[in-house]
């Protein structure tokens, strides 16, 4: 590129970042790299590529375009996001101490309750929302904190300077960035140390390939991830990142229409009877409303809301829409719904569940790009199906 990325706006860095035309060729698109293997000019003499597994150029691309996006140094792609955020856990020695938010995506949760308590990290649920309650939980084992703002399914928002602040430097901050994505939030800049993406979700934004991202500017964090990329091996295939750069390159549009709509399913959903909580960043107040304009531009598509009746009336409004499919994972260009407690959380021991509020009768919704009459319509005519309260549509 002419230009360093840093000095682009952000819908240029996501065209751009990483995507140079091919020297070789002159393609506009960068090549799918497929081979597996590099032939060397000599003994260690090569190109900056020996074997797939440890780089590859297109994912090499790929994890140019999230540092540039993300404001990072460097960047390292996964085959998952979960694999993602397993190599992030696994800067944690066994003996250290890791500060776990509540309201996080059930996977992580069991992958630090069922691996790495076994690996001898102990842990400690916390509540991101509070700073002050988590500062107070740093002890001389404490490592991470990790967090997801806004959290899934209630989409909580924690302040990440104050929780940097109440931590300290010798504790990594971990932001799991995948509901608000860096067009809406840049948690590095904001004094995070490593930002982790399920780009499944909105960053490749088909619901057409699985992968994981991460990013940090810390270059101990960096060559130790790097490592664990290489060691471990779990690396996306060149065509998963090809689709996923892909992917990128509309992002900034997508997720403009992603809030659009949700905001509007949000307003809805509040203002119906049988409705009796709306969980979304635009339904706010307080102090809450203050930090959500300081640290996003935008809060994407994800509304969470529980509906009167209970676990059946949240079961019948499921089975009943027609637009929005009842299916796990979010962040696609269509509307997607499902019961966190059943699904997305099941992992979690129910009592844990009840006490941060993941309640049968909590619905959430990834609401798509579709139009907003046609989404509307759908939601209104599940809810008059669930069979508890007039709509007012």
């Amino acid at each position: 590129m002419s230009a360093e990325p840093s000095r682009m706006r952000f819908r240029t860095r996501a065209v751009h970042a990483g995507q140079d035309p091919d020297p070789g060729t002159g393609d506009t698109i960068p090549p799918i790299h497929l081979s597996t293997t590099y032939t060397q000019h000599g003994v260690g003499r090569h190109q900056g590529f020996e074997y797939s597994r440890t780089a590859n150029p297109t994912r090499a691309a790929l994890e140019e375009l999230i540092a540039a996006l993300e404001g990072a140094e460097r960047g390292l792609a996964f085959a998952s996001g979960m694999a993602a955020t397993h190599a992030v856990f696994s800067l944690l020695p066994a003996g250290s101490h890791l500060i776990l938010s509540g309201d996080v995506y059930g996977g992580t949760y069991r992958l630090v309750t069922q691996d790495m308590v076994r690996r001898g990290v102990a842990f400690t649920l916390a509540d991101s929302s509070n700073p002050e309650a988590v500062g107070a939980l740093v002890s001389e084992s404490t490592r991470m904190l990790f967090l997801e703002t806004p959290t899934n399914p209630l989409l909580k928002i924690a302040d990440i300077a104050a929780l940097k602040r109440a931590v300290g430097e010798r504790v990594l901050v971990v932001v799991d960035n995948t509901f608000a994505t860096p067009y809406f939030q840049r948690p590095l800049d904001l004094g995070a140390d490593i930002v982790v993406h399920s780009s499944t979700k909105y960053l490749a934004g088909h619901s057409d390939v699985v992968g994981g991202l991460v990013a940090t500017s810390d270059d101990d964090s960096y060559q130790s991830l790097k490592f664990i990329q290489n060691a471990a091996g779990a690396v996306p295939s060149p065509f998963d990142c090809y689709l996923t750069i892909r992917g990128i390159k509309t992002l900034a549009l997508r997720m403009e229409a992603h809030e659009a709509n949700a905001r509007v399913v949000a307003d809805f959903l509040a203002a119906q009877d049988c409705v009796l909580a709306v969980y979304h960043p635009s339904h706010v107040a307080g102090n809450d409303a203050v930090l959500v304009s300081r640290q996003m531009s935008g809060s994407s598509g994800i509304v969470s809301f529980r509906i009167r009746g209970g676990e059946a009336a949240a079961h019948a409004f499921l089975e009943n829409l027609r637009l929005f499919s009842l299916a796990e994972s979010l962040g696609g260009v269509e509307s997607l719904a499902c019961l966190p407690a059943a699904m997305t959380h099941a992992c979690f021991e129910p009592e844990l569940r009840s006490r941060l509020g993941i309640t049968p009768d909590l619905v959430r919704l990834s609401v798509g790009i579709e139009d907003e009459t046609d989404l509307l319509e759908d939601v209104r005519q599940a809810l008059a199906r669930a069979g508890d309260g007039a709509t007012s549509l």
